[in-house]
């Protein structure tokens, strides 16, 4: 595995659009409740050294980054992740239709079924600590009780089937929205069960989902190549990155409330202040990257997965450097990224692992 690299970026700066609103409500539907099976394997775990490994008291060197990987069960093609807050990690497995959970510490997972039908993308974790899924096998949301593994199915509306859903984040009131690509999104309050559906502006496309620390939410459209800001009355703002077509793919906030767009046309990183109204945005260092996830941690250092150089990219916007980390397999393929303090945590789609970035000592 190669050492990691750090690039200088450069910084474009550009105004944005705004475009129409359309909105469209849809009646809640009730949620079905399912008890389900559980099944529990051992994995092995693997760890691959970038470099030296002298452990600062806070925060690790880039250069002195390391990757650990997780096996999970083979044919699970793990998807999103979510710390829990037992310390373990939860995964959605997708090709198995399953929800899994790993303790990093033994490497042992335990595996819960969805549903019959299921196709698990997105899970974030509430402040309770229950996973909750978005689900476009049942075209659901799913919570699961993470002590009895009690499954609970929130299905859409009628007329809203096949809505391709793909993740979700909870605003400041603990009301959950969710995103579906063919071309919605939608909100769920998890204390009533009540759920609304929205016609995304420019149809099919929405993708990742972010809430900034005040409770807005934006999503991005990957096909519409846009981010929306979604209002108060469950309207969507357009806001446009400064590169055309660029594929604006998932979203997160920073601690000010700026968000960081990863664009998987272009293979730009991008930052929007809501203040301001003005765009920054820095080309991924390699010939023709491809940004998948982002992730901004808790010291607003941003993370990106890049699909074409088939690693993990980390950005200082204070001194616009990259550093780029090898994933730990070929084709490894992650698709979202998450973390805690100390910790950034992705998964190896296409090599049935889990990776974890250690990023304080």
């Amino acid at each position: 595995m190669g050492g990691a690299a750090a690039l200088l970026a450069v910084s474009i700066v550009a105004c944005t659009t705004d475009a129409g609103r359309d909105t469209t409500t849809v009646a809640p539907s009730a949620p079905t409740t399912t008890v389900v099976n559980t099944t529990a394997t051992s994995s092995s775990q693997t760890t691959t050294t970038i470099a030296a490994t002298s452990t600062p008291p806070a925060t690790i060197a880039p250069s002195r980054l390391t990757i650990e990987a997780f096996e999970v069960p083979a044919g699970s093609r793990p998807h999103d992740v979510a710390p829990a807050v037992d310390g373990g990690v939860w995964y959605t497995a997708q090709h198995l239709g399953e929800l899994g959970w790993l303790d990093p510490a033994t490497g042992e997972t335990i595996h819960i079924p969805l549903g019959t039908g299921s196709r698990p993308h997105g899970v974030i974790v509430d402040e309770h600590g229950t996973p909750w899924v978005t689900d476009g096998g049942l075209n659901a949301i799913v919570s699961v009780d993470p002590a009895t593994h009690e499954v609970t199915v929130y299905t859409l509306p009628d007329g809203r089937e096949d809505a391709n859903l793909n993740t979700a984040t909870f605003d400041e009131v603990g009301v959950l929205w969710f995103t579906g690509q063919a071309g919605v999104y939608g909100s769920l309050d998890p204390a009533t069960g009540s759920m609304q559906v929205y016609d995304a502006p420019h149809g099919w496309g929405p993708y990742g989902i972010t809430a900034t620390p005040s409770g807005v939410v934006y999503y991005a459209s990957l096909a519409g190549s846009y981010v929306g800001e979604i209002a108060a009355d469950g309207s969507a703002l357009v806001l446009r990155p400064p590169t055309g077509g660029q594929g604006a793919r998932r979203v997160w906030s920073d601690s000010t409330g700026s968000i960081w767009v990863s664009e998987w046309n272009s293979g730009n990183l991008s930052r929007y202040d809501p203040g301001t109204g003005v765009w920054d945005t820095w080309p991924l260092p390699g010939s023709d990257p491809a940004a998948y996830a982002v992730y901004v941690d808790e010291r607003d250092i941003v993370w990106v997965s890049d699909f074409a150089a088939d690693a993990i990219v980390r950005f200082d916007p204070i001194t616009e450097e990259f550093t780029v980390i090898e994933l730990p397999h070929d084709q490894g393929e992650v698709r979202q990224l998450l973390g805690r303090p100390g910790e950034l945590w992705g998964a190896e789609s296409a090599a049935d692992h889990l990776v974890l970035i250690r990023t304080s000592g």
